[in-house]
């Protein structure tokens, strides 16, 4: 990659390295969905905050109205200076879980992380201790002056509205780290010689110190303009990552598989819970009892495939333990029984879907867990 200049928008290398990267999700990690932690959409300026940029909040600086048009002006960057290996100086937005997570391994990574802007000053501080040299602001277009490439790490509804404060200097990136949006969302901070992106790392932000471990191995979703994507592809590989290009249009589909395979993951975790307190089990007995068993299964799932890896009563049409396990869920868990049985009429389908289950004996299963109330 050639040097990040600070005069004029780099070439940023050539695109053919991007033929490299895989073009679907790879299913080595568990899919997890990034929780950005709290930060507003507003983000407002906290009083005496050193870099808050006063004026008026209803356009972003350096634009102009024309009638009912709002007119984005091309403006130089003011020279932030470019470190000796050519990288660009990283900016965040949003101290929450993954705008320190990212912050941290980019900074371990070796990338100048020279400023971050959150409305938490608590946040500001705690991301100043963990990342040595990153100047902290309440306003989210202030970091536009310390850095070449801004991250908006902030929930997904709040990415429009903290985009359209920002109007980006020429030559200069703005990324944000949504799985469900697309660049589109960045379109109003957009001016003459800018580049848009998306980073979204598949990883479970519940916890900084495991999700910084976590980021090694993972799946990154990259896309934006063709000059920024073998800068995002080469963050993505040096903090361990697999950077993976999504075909257009997919990151809505993209992004519920995320939230299945890890809030969806959780919350079955939390009905097994629900059900093994019926056996006298707590939560930590059940996770102790239960999770061998569900690591189990999704090793077989990785090494044989999916429906390869199902076993249980719907695989040998066993309908009494499928009665069994009704009653007891009737008595005892009222409230999981919609789940059960959806569950149970999915494993039915992969059974007869491989055929290890006859015609008849998918239909009596099937009966059995109709709703009867």
């Amino acid at each position: 990659m050639r040097a990040w200049s600070d005069a004029t928008p780099p070439p940023l290398g050539d695109p053919a390295t991007l033929e490299e990267l895989r073009r679907a999700v790879g299913a080595d990690s568990v899919a997890a969905d990034a929780v950005a932690g709290g930060e507003a959409a507003a983000l407002p300026a906290t009083p005496g905050d050193p870099g808050t940029l006063p004026g008026d909040p209803s356009l972003p600086a350096g634009a102009h109205r024309h009638g009912d048009t709002v007119h984005l002006e091309a403006h130089a960057h003011p020279h932030v200076t470019a470190p000796d290996d050519g990288r660009p100086v990283i900016g965040i937005v949003g101290g929450g879980p993954v705008g320190l997570s990212l912050g941290v391994a980019l900074a371990a990574a070796g990338w100048q992380v020279g400023a971050v802007a959150s409305r938490d000053p608590a946040r500001r501080e705690r991301f100043r201790r963990l990342v040595p040299g990153a100047r902290a602001f309440g306003e989210p277009a202030a970091v536009l002056d310390e850095c070449h490439l801004a991250i908006i790490a902030v929930p997904d509804d709040a990415i429009a509205a903290v985009a359209a404060r920002m109007h980006l200097y020429s030559g200069q990136a703005l990324v944000h780290t949504s799985g469900l949006h697309g660049t589109e969302v960045l379109v109003e901070a957009r001016a003459a010689g800018t580049s848009c992106g998306s980073f979204h790392p598949l990883v479970a932000f519940a916890d900084v110190d495991r999700a910084v471990a976590a980021l090694r191995g993972a799946t990154v979703a990259i896309e934006g303009d063709e000059d920024l994507l073998d800068v995002l592809a080469e963050m993505a590989q040096s903090i361990g990552a697999l950077p993976v290009r999504l075909p257009p249009g997919s990151k809505p589909a993209y992004h519920a598989a995320a939230v299945l395979a890890a809030g969806g993951l959780v919350a079955l975790l939390d009905v097994v819970a629900e059900v093994a307190a019926l056996a006298g089990l707590d939560e930590a007995g059940t996770l102790a009892v239960y999770g061998p068993l569900a690591a189990q299964a999704l090793g077989n799932a990785r090494a044989l495939g999916i429906a390869p890896a199902l076993t249980g009563p719907a695989v040998r049409g066993d309908a009494g333990t499928l009665e069994a396990h009704l009653g007891a869920l009737e008595r005892g868990a009222p409230a999981v029984l919609e789940t059960y049985r959806a569950l149970v009429r999915r494993q039915v389908a992969i059974a007869e879907a491989r055929r290890a289950l006859a015609p008849e004996s998918a239909a009596r299963l099937r009966a059995d867990l109709a709703d009867r109330g």
